[in-house]
């Protein structure tokens, strides 16, 4: 077993990588849950650059980071190193239009559709 440090360490790097992160299952190319693809199709249709990282690829990353982030599922979603949430939150934010503020807030290019 590694230790939590070093793990932690290294899901604090990927959240870093990027602006806007997402720890899905599955990948950008195929998404394996329902709630990863409508969070996939989201960012996406606002053509938001970001990265996925596939938890199903990496045991040591799917097993911790719900510790680290201290959020019980995926996918989550990370915009400038922040843990914004996870499905329904994001629904929700988009919904009342928080989501749009956030992305504003923190200068991430998007492009609005109806």
């Amino acid at each position: 077993m590694t230790d939590k440090k070093v793990i932690f360490e290294k899901i604090e790097s990927i959240i870093k990588s990027d602006e806007v992160v997402l720890f899905m299952k599955g990948n950008k190319g195929s998404p394996a849950c329902g709630f990863s693809a409508r969070i996939l199709f989201v960012l996406e249709k606002l053509e938001i650059k970001f990265t996925a990282f596939d938890i199903l690829s990496d045991e040591e990353v799917r097993s911790n980071i719900k510790e680290y982030s201290n959020w019980p599922t995926f996918p989550q979603l990370y915009i400038k190193g922040e843990l914004i949430g996870g499905h329904d939150i994001i629904v929700e934010m988009i919904k009342n239009k928080e989501f749009f503020k956030l992305l504003e807030d923190n200068k991430i290019k998007y492009k609005e559709f109806n």
